[in-house]
């Protein structure tokens, strides 16, 4: 039997999961009928009696009990009510994960000068101890040399016309009015900078990729606005009028991994690196430099068989932690976890070393605004010592630094056969 028979045949099985297709189907079949059960009122209000509201229709309809309410909203979460007010709505209470630290992660970049601490939030066992072994065979071997490439963070409306000569004539008002609209999206802002129009043809429609600076901030949100207003006045203004527009048309990379943005920039690209001596491999990661590039080829070789953009090991391991622990938009961990990791064998005149570097061109980060200023996030920079304004650089920074600590840590595991006993020791308490 082929391959693909026999997945086809496991898909079938798994579709009707002893059933028949006649049981299967009417069970799938759309019902208006039954009476829903309540809705959930929506409120971007945080107020003690819509929580309340919330909870009791939580209590009645799921199997959600008063331990449950007590758990998520507990003394502090209640307290921390109007905490939240622009972060969250339909607020129930506090979700919590543990907390980890790794460091002195030592860092000699353009922006970012320190031995910095790093808290990580997660609940997968080796993860922290993993990056924390990384980053302590980075400081022993001097730190790491990091620099931030480029910034710029993207939107991409565009427009439908009925014919291309309308699609050419459009983009012909867009590059002669590109200074009025670069001020109508700039007035929306205090700190976003509209830097590049990029324009794309397809067919009758025409992208606008908008690329801005966004100062310490994130910026998705400053993006879009921003974008809106220079949108509207396209509408307005413009003697060519589109059939329809989309403020995003999905070609800005926002919450994937795209080509275009990994071949350029989306948030803040950062690049760390680090020469590191043979002894120094074979006493913290119990390998070789040469088992290690022979790794690296493979694994670079895996990746492009898969089709992977990119190619490292775990960037969204730590990616994900550094972003819960300081306030970051997680969702933005899909397409701030493509990178390209490199290793490469070179001799000085104490021997051989192995120089390793991390390239991330998606990091989307800043240290104001967005979830940076809640109680627990902001704390987590508050370890970093990097809250604030004039800290987004060194930030990203740090992180290019920290996914190379896990880099190096995950790739010395496997060629030292260790990264399966590494797992199994750590989950304690799991079968």
């Amino acid at each position: 039997m082929s391959s693909a028979l026999s997945a086809a045949k496991r898909m079938v099985a798994a579709i009707l999961r002893d059933k028949s297709l006649d049981e299967v189907m009417a069970g799938q079949a759309p019902d208006a009928e039954t009476k829903l059960k309540p809705w959930i009122r929506q409120t971007k209000r945080l107020d003690a009696s819509f929580t309340a509201a919330h909870w009791r229709t939580l209590l009645a309809q799921t199997d959600a009990d008063e331990a449950t309410m007590a758990t998520l909203y507990d003394q502090q979460a209640q307290g921390d009510l109007e905490t939240y007010s622009n972060n969250i709505e339909n607020y129930i209470g506090q979700l919590r994960l543990p907390v980890g630290v790794i460091g002195p992660l030592r860092v000699r970049g353009i922006f970012a000068q320190d031995d910095y601490y790093i808290p990580l939030a997660t609940s997968e066992a080796a993860l922290v101890a993993s990056y924390g072994r990384g980053a302590r065979l980075i400081s022993v071997a001097g730190g790491c040399t990091t620099a931030l490439l480029a910034e710029g963070v993207q939107r991409a409306p565009a427009f439908a016309f009925d014919t291309i000569s309308q699609a050419g004539a459009f983009l012909g008002w867009v590059l002669e009015n590109t200074d009025r609209l670069v001020s109508v999206a700039e007035a929306t802002t205090r700190h976003g900078k509209l830097c590049e129009i990029t324009p794309h043809i397809d067919g009758a429609n025409v992208y606008l990729a908008c690329t801005f600076t966004t100062g310490d901030a994130a910026g998705q949100n400053m993006v879009t606005i921003a974008t809106q207003a220079l949108c509207e006045e396209i509408e307005a203004s413009c003697p060519i009028t589109p059939r329809y527009w989309f403020v995003e048309a999905n070609f800005s990379g926002d919450k994937k991994a795209s080509n275009l943005s990994f071949m350029g920039v989306r948030g803040r690209k950062a690049t760390a690196s680090v020469e590191l001596p043979e002894a120094l491999i074979s006493s913290h990661l119990h390998t070789t430099a040469k088992r290690m590039e022979e790794y690296w080829r493979m694994s670079a070789l895996g990746g492009v068989m898969s089709g992977t953009i990119g190619v490292q090991g775990h960037l969204a391991n730590g990616l994900a932690a550094l972003y819960l622990a300081t306030g970051q938009d997680a969702a933005c961990v899909s397409e701030s976890a493509v990178g390209v990791t490199r290793a490469e064998r070179r001799e000085d005149e104490n021997g051989e070393t192995l120089f390793v570097s991390v390239t991330m061109p998606n990091i989307i980060v800043g240290t104001v605004g967005g979830g940076t200023g809640l109680p627990t996030q902001s704390a987590g920079l508050d370890i970093l010592g990097l809250k604030g304004n004039g800290k987004a650089r060194a930030l990203a920074e740090v992180i290019a630094a920290t996914g190379l600590a896990g880099e190096l840590s995950i790739v010395g595991a496997l060629c030292a056969h260790h990264f399966a006993r590494a797992h199994q020791g750590l989950a304690r308490g799991k079968s």
